[in-house]
């Protein structure tokens, strides 16, 4: 199969499984808040769901992405050492799992005192159950990628958020309030970890002669998870510690707001996190077939349409907040609008970081990745900590962008070092699409008085669509039959 061919193929299985996935999320984002739980409750739930992140670190270790980058750079060179590869990162999984659940049984009396959240106490046995499964899961996402085959990771992606939307209803809707919801979230991710563990075993484990493995390779994969851990672990700080901040500092309303405003932009990010997912290990393909030419082709492209799709996101994201939320989940939840407007310029920073870390992970660069991380991590702490008490909800928004803009634009640096990218076609491809996007904000700003109900709010966000689309053709930035015809 010809590499575009197979960067297509796994995109469209990524893609459509993300998308798959999101409507799910965003049918239960919207059920949860509007219908089943107050926005207290709603707080509470995404409290638990963000200490559990944090408490993965130290199940996960980057062990995972490591054995998977061994598996990517070993399956054609060294094969019969891939069951040894897989029995030593899971082995070493399950240990970490181990210490962690029990610690975090053992802490969580402080923890609920600390956020001055009595319940927590109690929730948190019920989220260890999701701390385990959620670790393997990712697991089992992470290995495929290394076999590049992403369509699995797919298939168990779909699975875990389709059953989580179900459970998570069904549990809730039956009175058990967050406790149910927690229920329905372990439920899920059971049921891909399940699947996934049998993918692993008869398409991996059982089709490789196995060979064994030396001490030195043990070794080696551990040390390259040290950086994957710092990397990972500044990640889900950057992503999950601002919510138990505002937690901590304000209240579960105010963390209502903010993960309500973070779900919205994950959604908008579904092609550019399956894009980036596909894509990755290719590059690492590529410098081992000394492509680096061909490498930095793919990547200048991927960029070009991570701003065409995304700079005109968020400037439609910064103009249709505060009617889009209020018209959707309600005026308790008003006070999310200004906190999504700040993050439409975190959108444009994660979609180019979204298919820039993990090709940086492939190209054997996350040593470096890891130093940007921990230290735009670390800042992003301490701007939280000054600007929560300050600015409120809104001020962690604004933290979080100042530092990920800072870590995205060394992430692009780094991935140049390595290919020598052409910035004068990404600065035009940037300029160009700048300007679409102050076009059709101009015709949305214009609308937007005309949005006073749900089906005029659709109207307007149709219209900026399709000013879009035309204006991408008339522009010549891309060729619609051509990028269909790929696609299809």
């Amino acid at each position: 199969m010809a590499l575009t061919d197979r960067i297509v193929d796994g995109f469209k299985a990524t893609f459509g499984a993300r998308l798959v996935n999101n409507l799910a999320n965003g049918l239960l984002m919207l059920v949860l808040a509007r219908f089943l739980l107050t926005n207290d409750e709603y707080g509470l739930l995404f409290t638990i769901v963000s200490v559990i992140a944090i408490a993965q670190l130290g199940a996960d270790l980057g062990i995972g992405r490591s054995a998977a980058r061994y598996v990517s750079d070993k399956k054609e060179t060294q094969p019969s050492v891939i069951p040894y590869l897989l029995r030593s990162s899971l082995s070493y999984r399950l240990v970490l799992l181990a210490v962690v659940s029990g610690a975090l049984v053992i802490g969580r009396d402080p923890l609920a005192a600390v956020l001055d959240i009595p319940e927590l106490s109690t929730l948190m046995v019920v989220a260890v159950g999701y701390l385990i499964f959620q670790s393997l899961f990712s697991y089992h996402m992470t290995l495929f990628q290394g076999f590049n085959r992403v369509d699995l990771s797919a298939i168990i992606e779909v699975i875990n958020n389709v059953s989580r939307l179900v459970f998570v209803v069904i549990l809730t809707a039956l009175g058990l309030g967050v406790a149910g919801a927690l229920f329905g979230y372990i439920v899920g991710v059971f049921l891909g970890t399940v699947v996934g563990l049998v993918f692993l075993y008869r398409r991996f484990y059982t089709q490789y002669a196995d060979g064994g493995g030396s001490k030195s390779l043990r070794n080696r994969m551990l040390k390259y998870s040290v950086p994957l851990t710092a990397t990972h672990g500044a990640g889900v700080l950057d992503r999950q510690i601002d919510t138990v901040l505002v937690a901590f500092f304000i209240n579960p309303v105010a963390v209502s707001y903010y993960v309500l405003s973070k779900q919205i932009t994950e959604f908008v990010l579904v092609p550019a996190g399956s894009l980036g997912f596909s894509v990755s290990p290719t590059y690492g393909e590529e410098k081992a077939n000394d492509s680096l030419e061909q490498a930095a082709d793919i990547y200048e492209t991927t960029l070009e349409y991570m701003f065409l799709l995304y700079v005109p996101a968020a400037v439609g994201m910064i103009l249709v907040a505060e009617p889009a939320v209020t018209l959707v989940f309600g005026t308790e939840y008003a006070g999310a609008a200004p906190v999504l407007q700040v993050l439409g310029v975190y959108v444009v920073f994660q979609a180019i970081t979204s298919v820039t870390t993990q090709g940086l992970d492939f190209l054997g660069r996350a040593k470096t990745r890891a130093y940007a991380k921990g230290t735009t991590a670390v800042a992003n702490v301490g701007l939280n900590v000054v600007m929560i008490p300050i600015y409120g909800v809104t001020g962690a928004a604004v933290a979080t962008v100042i530092t990920y803009g800072t870590y995205t634009l060394v992430n692009v640096y780094v991935m140049h070092r390595e290919l020598s990218l052409d910035f004068v076609r990404i600065a035009r491809s940037l300029v160009l699409t700048t300007a679409i996007a102050g076009g059709m904000g101009l015709a949305v700003m214009m609308l937007i008085p005309y949005a006073s109900n749900l089906p005029a709010l659709f109207g307007v966000i149709g219209a900026g669509i399709a000013i879009w689309g035309v204006l991408i053709t008339v522009s010549g930035v891309i060729d619609p039959r051509e990028t269909v015809a790929q696609l299809t």
